[in-house]
């Protein structure tokens, strides 16, 4: 599910992300309020969006919420079994698992919150959950399609991107969390999604673009 063509990009990536998790983890630990950082993309003491764009926002939000989760995540395992394709389905359902279960570690790890006491933010789940699955259905489009690796790179950096972004903004949006929490969960799914998909790759028992014979 990792096309070697991609593989030391999506490396260096994982490497690059895990490391901007961290930094920003020590930056906010155990803080209770938007950093520098947050005030420049949004105004702290600004409510959440309001109608038309709430309602994105708030069908973002429901897909990073159990109930839409399951739905969205069961649609993309019947979508690659209906493809034949096994190890894809694995792949998003780990990927999908990896992100928030690191995610939800890291939260209790920082301690940082939102909105009084409890509400642990970094890094935003939601964001880490949604740029994980974009990753993973592109490795699997790309794997199918024998993409070259100029676009296959577009292909999946553009998916992940695009994703977080839009969690991210619904997250923001609605203010469950602060900037810094979407970034944290982007590079989140950024760093763990990789090594993941080479996992699957090695548990399935052969190296990825060989055919059986």
């Amino acid at each position: 599910m990792l096309p070697p063509p991609l593989r030391p990009l999506l490396g260096t990536v994982a490497v690059l992300a895990a490391l901007v998790v961290a930094v920003l983890g020590m930056m906010y630990a155990g803080h209770g309020a938007p950093g520098r950082v947050d005030g420049w993309f949004v105004d702290p003491a600004a409510d959440s969006v309001r109608p038309p764009w709430r309602y994105p926002a708030r069908v973002l939000d429901f897909l990073g919420e159990p109930a839409g989760s399951v739905l969205l995540v069961g649609a993309l395992v019947a979508g690659c079994l209906l493809l034949r394709r096994p190890r894809g389905a694995v792949l998003v359902v780990a990927a999908a698992c990896a992100a928030v279960g690191t995610a939800t570690v890291l939260k209790h790890v920082v301690g940082r919150t939102i909105h009084g006491p409890g509400n642990l933010s970094y890094p935003s789940g939601h964001t880490a959950f949604a740029t994980a699955l974009a990753l993973a259905v592109a490795l699997v489009v790309t794997g199918r399609r024998r993409s070259g690796r100029a676009a296959g790179t577009a292909l999946v950096l553009g998916a992940s991107l695009a994703a977080g972004a839009a969690m991210g903004w619904a997250q923001v949006a609605l203010g469950a969390h602060y900037p810094t929490d979407a970034l944290g969960g982007w590079c989140t799914a950024l760093a763990v999604t990789p090594p993941t998909a080479r996992l699957v790759d090695r548990l399935a028992g052969r190296p990825p673009g060989r055919r059986p014979s």
